[in-house]
């Protein structure tokens, strides 16, 4: 979404609590990402909508590039670019 929005000039925002920040994890290459169960796609009310044997994949999240972000809201503020600085700021800010 992040890219069809930036493709067509629309800002992106991505609203998300302080508590998911992590000031340590230098880019979202290094985030671990949570496979859910296949059967979340598979199937729905009990019924099978995919072939035997489809490979799957079912990710919680992603990480979107920050170039893609127009802004970071949180419930201490918002957030923009150059994210780095501005997310150092504000935990000085919370301190």
């Amino acid at each position: 979404m992040a890219i069809l929005a930036k493709e067509h000039e629309i800002p992106f925002y991505v609203a998300a609590p302080w508590s998911t920040i992590d000031l340590a994890t230098a880019t979202g290459d290094s985030i671990p990402i949570e496979e859910r169960p296949a059967v979340e796609v598979t199937h729905h009310g009990g019924k099978q909508l995919t072939p035997n044997g489809v490979g799957i994949r079912n990710p919680a999240f992603d990480v979107t590039p920050a170039r893609y972000v127009t802004a970071i809201v949180t419930e201490r503020g918002v957030l923009r670019a150059p994210y780095g600085e501005s997310l150092r700021e504000m935990e000085l800010m919370a301190k």
